[in-house]
């Protein structure tokens, strides 16, 4: 046996979408309810479990053999409940102490199947612009047997808890006995699932993940499985005194406003305009606009709403629901999430959008929070809410006698852009450690800018421009950045796109460069190069090839026109809607692709040099590691500069601290 395909249908009374994978196989009430497999791409067979069969000797030597390659989609759901299953049901074959001799996995209490066995089909999928989901991918690739619609149905039967009623005798949970059709359909179902994997390993077979994308797969799998620890007394604290703080602006809105619930969107609207306020939304940019000119007690209220609309707290709740029974929440990144770049998403707390914190006295904000003190923080602090916005991330710590080491890429999108387009004058900026803001604005306006210097007031156009032009933004990228909130007259914003693309010309020679090679490559169905990117046509996908030899693939491309009648390129992926459509691309638009998937690339050799380091997260372009005392920000800033051997010329710049808790530098 080399390859083993694996689906399992599962039982718990928890959650699975707000807990995540490694806590709902925690439950004292999870089990493996079937087992389906197939070996080296065989006939797809399921084993009953819950009637109870048992899984054949060979399959359970293979489960443990990691000389097995074990597959399967979203392999990290069949990998982690199979180790909880094999712990509790077969101790005698699932030796928890097997990894103590790594040192990257001697970590792990309790310890995983070893990722460096398991393949996922959803992340080749995910590596070839495909669907994250099964159903997704078999309708995408045509093929002849789909994953039947019904399933979801038979899982909400089977695999969660049921409601008691008089009419099914008070039970909680629906076993096999309790239909047999629906359990025979839900046999089939899982046997069919085995078969679709296979049917999407065959139709791949000819596009391949490299080895080092399985590597990094690998290491993905192992920091998620190692998790990173919560202040679970400080958690606690901060939901009830947000519980205690939510009531109590509820109380004063509805003593100014006579509302039944001026948290309801349609009453408080109604309410402001009664008042002479017509509004037609209530987020965050618009309150905080109307904040500016409102008269004394309609900005009270606003600022109350404001407090109330802080979505930011339900982070706690989060936590709260997915931390695992050591006190330790795990999966909270997936592996090539973004199918486009290849970069990483957050699931469960969302690591990758918190909020920040400015406040200067953290230790004392959380020492109040932690002890329950809400006197002392209401009289201390103008908001709660935005005090425990600003802590959400101090809720992560280090185990005891340990620190974290917190370092992160300096404009790492903005140098690797530079170096691929040959901007020299930005690449000696870089490498001087020089102020991009301010030498862009400098370029822009031909005059010194210096910060809080000489025209140090032309130094925030500067940053307006380079923050919104780099990808071909133009008037509507510098509004999403508040350009107008900072200042900027309307008819400012033209002029700066225009002096950005004056001082960039070979950013924007590139963007147009790699336009060409793109069509060129549809059009003729032949390999294009330009600027050390190499451009393929393979099996109905369009190829990028970066310096690193990673892809980036585009499915069933297309050259079509455009509503401005001009010649555009088209492709098959997941739109705004979450849809899977058509999508328009061109030049610069391929080109933000390529430089998010080079940063990730350069994150991704950084994580493996510092592997050993116990990298416990990552968020964007930093990486976050419980280190022992002694090791140094230094030494782990030095690792993680080094460049690539495949980007030669380009210069890294990070920057690094230590805290007793996670917090922004």
């Amino acid at each position: 046996m080399k390859n083993l395909s694996i689906d399992i249908e599962t039982y718990s009374d928890v959650d699975v979408s707000k807990a995540g994978v490694y806590k709902y196989s925690e439950s004292a009430h999870f089990d493996i309810l079937l087992f389906g497999y197939a070996i080296d791409g065989g006939q797809a067979l399921v084993v009953d479990l819950a009637s109870g069969e048992e899984i054949p000797p060979p399959v359970m030597a293979a489960l443990v053999d990691d000389r097995v390659i074990k597959w399967a989609f979203n392999a990290q759901f069949e990998r982690v409940c199979l180790s909880q299953w094999l712990r509790r049901n077969y101790p005698q074959d699932f030796c928890s102490d097997s990894s103590a001799a790594d040192p990257v996995r001697a970590y792990l209490d309790p310890a995983y199947l070893d990722p460096s066995a398991w393949r996922c089909s959803m992340v080749w999928s995910a590596y070839l612009g495909l669907p994250l989901s099964l159903a997704g991918v078999g309708a995408v690739l045509g093929l002849a047997d789909q994953k039947l619609k019904e399933g979801k149905e038979l899982i909400r039967y089977f695999c969660r808890p049921c409601k008691s009623t008089t009419a099914n005798g008070g039970r909680s949970r629906n076993l096999p006995d309790h239909d047999r059709e629906k359990w025979a359909a839900f046999k089939h179902y899982n046997q069919r699932d085995v078969a679709v994997e296979l049917a999407i390993q065959k139709k791949l077979a000819k596009t391949p993940v490299p080895d080092f994308v399985w590597d990094q797969y690998q290491l993905d799998q192992e920091i998620n499985d190692r998790g990173i620890a919560l202040d679970l007394p400080f958690v606690k604290q901060a939901m009830a005194i947000d519980q205690l703080s939510r009531a109590e602006l509820l109380i004063r809105m509805q003593a100014l406003t006579k509302l039944d619930n001026p948290n309801s969107v349609p009453q408080m609207k109604n309410w402001l305009a009664d008042q002479g306020l017509e509004t037609d939304t209530l987020g965050k940019k618009a309150v905080a606009e109307m904040l500016k000119t409102a008269p004394k007690m309609l900005a009270e209220v606003l600022s109350l709403r404001q407090q109330l609309a802080k979505s930011s707290l339900k982070k706690y709740q989060a936590m709260d629901q997915a931390v695992c029974q050591d006190g330790r929440v795990r999966g909270t990144f997936q592996f090539y999430g973004a199918n486009r770049t290849g970069r990483w998403a957050g699931r469960l707390i969302q690591l990758q959008n918190l909020p920040q914190n400015h406040m200067a006295d953290l230790d004392q904000a959380r020492a109040l929070v932690r002890n329950g003190d809400v006197e002392a923080l209401a009289m201390l602090y103008h908001a709660v809410p935005e005090v425990l916005s600003e802590l959400i991330r101090t809720a992560f710590v280090p185990r005891a006698g340990k620190k974290f080491i917190v370092a992160d890429f300096a404009a790492i999108e903005a140098r690797v852009l530079a170096w691929l387009a040959g901007e020299s004058w930005r690449i000696d900026v870089f490498a001087d450690n020089g102020d991009i803001y301010c030498a862009t604005a400098a370029k822009m306006f031909h005059c010194q800018v210096v910060k809080h210097g000489v025209n140090a007031a032309l130094r925030q156009k500067g940053k307006q421009a380079e923050l919104s032009c780099g990808y071909g933004g133009s008037v509507g990228a510098l509004k999403a950045m508040g350009a107008l909130e900072s200042g900027m007259a309307e008819d400012e914003l033209k002029p700066l796109v225009a002096a950005w693309h004056l001082a960039n010309p070979k950013i924007v020679a590139f963007w147009w460069a790699v336009e060409r090679a793109v069509k060129e490559c549809i059009k003729q169905k032949i390999p294009t190069e330009t600027h050390g990117l190499y451009f393929s046509y393979h099996s109905g996908f369009l190829l990028s090839t970066l310096p690193s030899g990673r892809k980036l693939a585009y499915v069933k491309p297309r050259i079509g026109e455009n509503r401005f009648g001009r010649e555009s390129v088209t492709y098959e992926g997941v739109g705004p809607t979450r849809k899977w459509q058509r999508i328009e691309s061109y030049g610069p638009k391929f080109v933000e692709n390529i430089i998010q998937a080079i940063s990730r690339d350069i994150l991704s050799e950084a994580m493996a040099r510092l592997r050993h380091c116990l990298i416990v997260a990552h968020v964007h372009d930093e990486i976050i590691i419980e280190a022992d005392q002694r090791m140094s920000v230094s030494a782990i800033c030095a690792q993680m500069a080094s460049t690539p051997a495949w980007a030669k010329g380009l210069r890294l710049d990070v920057a690094g601290y230590e805290c007793r808790f996670y917090q922004k530098d």
